[in-house]
C-alpha cells in the first residue's frame, strides 16, 4: 500500500523523490540554501517540475552554484547560459542568479549579519515551524516570515526574491514543515 503524501507531487518519480527525501528537510548549509533560493527565483510563473527537471542542468550552467565564480560571470557567459536548454533561458532570471552570488558574497563577509544559514533562519527563529495544515487549500502563499525575509534579501541586493517565492523556499529547506497532516512526511520532517 502506497503512504499518503501531500497530493502536489502526483505520480511522477522524480516529483515522489523530492517529496519523499528532500522537501521539508532542514537545510543548514550556506551554499544549498543559495543553490534553493536561486533555482525558487527561477522557478517563478513556472511549475516546481520544470525547474526539478533542470536542476542538474543548472548545477552544471552555474559551476555547481560556486558563489565566487557565478558572480564573476560577464556579458558573455550569460549569452552563453540564454542558449543552455538545460536551463530556464529567461534573461532576467539568469541575471538573478549572477546578482544573487554577488549579493550572497556580501552577506558572507558580514554585510548581511553572520553566516548565510544563521541569517536566514533568523527569520523563523533558528528553528523549524511546524504547521498543522490539513489540506492544501489551507497553505498560504506567503507569510510575515517570509514577507520580513523578501524585504531583508532585497536590501541587500537579492532578485526574485518575493514573499512568494521566499515561501516556497522556507518550505523547501525545512524552515517551515508545510507537509498536511495526513502525510507521512509530516512527523517524519518534524523529527529532523
Amino acid at each position: 500500500m502506497q503512504p499518503k503524501r501531500c497530493s502536489w507531487c502526483g505520480d511522477d518519480p522524480l516529483y515522489v523523490r523530492y517529496h519523499d527525501t528532500e522537501w521539508g528537510v532542514p537545510v543548514r548549509d550556506d551554499r544549498e540554501l543559495l543553490e534553493h533560493l536561486i533555482l525558487d527565483g527561477a522557478q517563478a510563473g513556472l511549475s516546481w517540475i520544470t525547474i526539478l527537471r533542470k536542476r542538474e542542468g543548472y548545477r552544471r550552467a552555474f559551476d555547481g552554484f560556486d558563489p565566487a565564480r557565478v558572480a564573476r560571470y560577464d556579458g558573455r557567459k550569460i549569452a552563453a547560459l540564454l542558449r543552455d536548454p538545460g536551463i530556464v533561458r529567461n534573461r532576467l532570471k539568469v541575471r538573478a542568479a549572477v546578482a544573487n552570488c554577488r549579493a550572497w558574497l556580501e552577506v558572507m563577509d558580514g554585510k548581511g549579519g553572520s553566516r548565510f544559514a544563521e541569517w536566514l533562519w533568523s527569520f523563523v527563529g533558528g528553528q523549524p515551524i511546524v504547521n498543522r495544515r490539513r489540506t492544501l487549500a489551507d497553505l498560504p502563499a506567503e507569510t510575515d516570515e517570509s514577507r520580513a525575509m523578501s524585504k531583508a534579501l532585497k536590501a541587500r541586493g537579492f532578485r526574485f526574491v518575493g514573499p512568494t517565492i521566499c515561501y516556497a523556499f522556507m518550505q523547501a529547506v525545512g524552515m517551515v514543515n508545510d507537509h498536511v497532516t495526513t502525510c507521512f512526511r509530516h512527523r517524519e520532517v518534524q523529527t529532523l
